[in-house]
């Protein structure tokens, strides 16, 4: 028996993914994006003007680099966007007094929102995770509180850029991580 000639191998058609589109939006749209990560303009800046990036990993370490350069105004600028925590809709009203006094005691020390990377805390986990970071941490002075906060920063557009950037799952719903914190979305107002 005569086999015909063969069929080449199918190819799926090339799909731009989310990196493609940032690397090629334009700089407007692309600072724009970058703001909702980490709300300071030098930052989003340099982050969008060294596109295009090759993989996500160089957008990332890109990121960091520009975060770790940030003086002490633009942290404090940046610090100011953030909005505070949202907790689980459940959490009792006695558990928003006592977060509310830790924000404030915070704030009133440091100046500024209490930032925290919460990464995959349950939700049942949240409030004890935020109450015992702003406790532990109102005993810093306000240099190594200014440098844990950067990091915190740091981590957050981090996490906040992968969450845009990457091709989510199949099955998985699309857009920022929810749940955990309103530290891990954008803030609010964009």
């Amino acid at each position: 028996m005569t086999r015909g000639p063969t069929l080449p191998a199918h190819r799926l058609p090339y799909l731009p993914t989310p990196l493609d589109a940032f690397n090629a939006a334009p700089a407007d749209e692309a600072g724009a994006m970058l703001l909702r990560c980490l709300r300071d303009p030098r930052w989003s800046g340099r982050v969008a003007e060294h596109r295009p990036y090759p993989d996500l990993d160089a957008l990332l370490a890109a990121s960091d680099e520009a975060v770790y350069d940030l003086s002490a105004a633009e942290l404090a600028g940046a610090l100011a966007g953030e909005p505070l925590p949202e907790l689980p809709a459940d959490t009792y009203s006695a558990a928003h007094m006592a977060l509310g006094a830790a924000h404030a005691a915070y704030e009133a020390r440091f100046g500024h929102t209490f930032v925290i990377y919460l990464g995959d805390t349950p939700a049942y986990e949240v409030i004890d995770r935020i109450l015992e970071g702003i406790r532990s941490r109102l005993a810093n002075d306000p240099e190594e509180e200014r440098v844990i906060a950067a990091e915190e920063l740091r981590r957050l557009a981090k996490h906040r850029l992968a969450t845009y950037l990457a091709r989510p799952a199949p099955g998985a719903p699309a857009g920022p991580a929810t749940g955990a914190t309103s530290h891990n979305t954008p803030a609010s107002g964009i």
